[in-house]
């Protein structure tokens, strides 16, 4: 018998027949003598409408109320799943996120996890009670509700598994796993049999949309092992304690994987692409001391996460442009506390550009062969693809361009580096 947490996303959560598919799946689970744990997402679409609810009532809204707005989304669905439990005889009950309680961290709507008091929720689970969990919500020290982000529910699936001990967390998509990179854009894309968590780390962080990048973090601190597979499965099915999915692990049970497979590790494990990002250009930045800090200590204050950043020196005048990114969702509060520090900062003006993307190729073996970013440059130069901007890691190289080209690009570097797969394969 296992402890397990299952976490089910939006479109596995999208209107009752979907519900009672995904409490059949629970159901088996349980039937088959593990303990079990359910996170769910709110349905899907649901967190963009109440999102846009918020923006209408107050476009510069107050984050805790935002909190209480969006959290609702999974209060229904876990109720709603509980519900189903219930109807096909199993003993289930719903945790909201004050009720274990999960206590989070700094900022409404973007709160990290704190701690989770479990022991309650553990007794439950060994007296054969299947918990579900709003997923995505918290509460703060101030006791009021707190979100964790954008896809919050995968790392309120990772936190509670790492705090009641779960033997495996699996994270239920409408995909069967992760792959070298988004099969609807490319065909011949190959599902990933594991991939390192480093390695789920940096394409969670670049875009690869499959899990969220503080739940692999997470994950890679307390070791908790990860499984991504569908949720979309047949009644014959492989079962999910046969591994059907993408395993999320370390290091050293990835080599153990290649070895027993009798295969190398690639160069490049994944090609991921993000078009949420927006290009800001603040123009003739006096070029001294503490000019840089003056512009990015007011985002940081915001909780605005800054990724590229370009300095072009021109020291004949004194001044230089200094580019850098920012969440597009971001991009109209990071312009507005810019303009407010304008005379601090000494810039001329405010350049912003929201129709990019960030394309970016991953993998371990970077670490020991040459070559992988010239590849990159000169597969896009062919194209005519141009780069804007460019930024790289021990594991990655992350270029913006255009995003009008987005598709183009992701398709040329799958192929420039081997990854597409076989017809035979296909």
């Amino acid at each position: 018998m296992a402890r397990i947490v299952m976490k089910f996303g939006g479109t596995s959560m999208a209107g009752t027949e979907r519900i009672r598919r995904v409490a059949n799946i629970v159901r088996r689970q349980q039937a088959a003598g593990h303990e079990v744990a359910v996170v769910v997402s709110a349905m899907a679409g649901e967190t963009d409408r109440l999102v846009n609810f918020c923006r209408e009532a107050n476009a510069m809204y107050d984050p805790a109320e935002y909190d209480v707005v969006v959290a609702s989304g999974e209060q229904v669905t876990s109720g709603l799943l509980a519900l189903t439990l219930q109807s096909l005889g199993c003993k289930a009950r719903s945790w909201l996120g004050w009720q274990m309680p999960m206590k989070t961290v700094e900022a409404h709507s973007k709160a990290r996890v704190e701690s989770i008091d479990a022991p309650e929720m553990i007794a439950a689970l060994e007296r054969g009670e299947i918990a579900v969990i709003p997923g995505f919500q918290g509460v703060s020290a101030e006791g009021r509700i707190a979100t964790l982000g954008r896809g919050g529910s995968d790392t309120s699936a990772v936190a509670v598994a790492a705090a009641i001990g779960a033997d495996r967390c699996d994270i239920y998509t409408d995909v069967d796993g992760v792959y070298t990179t988004d099969p609807r854009i490319v065909a011949k894309a190959r599902k990933q049999k594991a991939v390192t968590y480093e390695e789920m780390l940096e394409l969670a962080s670049v875009g690869a949309k499959v899990l969220q990048t503080r739940s692999v973090g997470l994950a890679m601190k307390e070791g908790v092992r990860v499984q991504v597979l569908s949720s979309f499965i047949d009644d014959d099915a492989t079962p999910a304690d046969e591994f059907p999915g993408t395993l999320i692990v370390s290091d050293e049970e990835m080599d153990q994987i290649l070895k027993d497979s009798d295969m190398e590790r690639q160069h490049v494990t994944g090609i991921a692409h993000d078009k949420n990002e927006a290009k800001i250009i603040l123009t003739r930045v006096p070029d001294k001391p503490g000019a840089v800090a003056h512009i990015f200590e007011p985002l940081a204050g915001a909780s605005i996460n800054v990724d590229m950043i370009i300095q072009n020196v021109g020291r004949d005048k004194g001044e230089t442009d200094v580019t850098f990114t920012v969440p597009q969702a971001d991009l109209a509060r990071a312009q507005a506390l810019l303009e407010d520090k304008r005379s601090e900062i000494g810039f001329n003006r405010i350049i912003t550009d929201d129709h990019i993307a960030k394309i970016s190729v991953v993998g371990v073996g970077m670490k020991s062969h040459a070559g992988v970013a010239s590849t990159m440059f000169k597969a896009l130069a062919d194209r005519g693809i141009n780069i804007q901007a460019i930024t790289t890691s021990e594991i990655k190289v992350s270029v913006i361009i255009d995003e009008d080209e987005t598709e183009l690009a992701v398709r040329v570097l799958h192929t420039a580096y081997g990854l597409d797969a076989s017809d035979e394969a296909a």
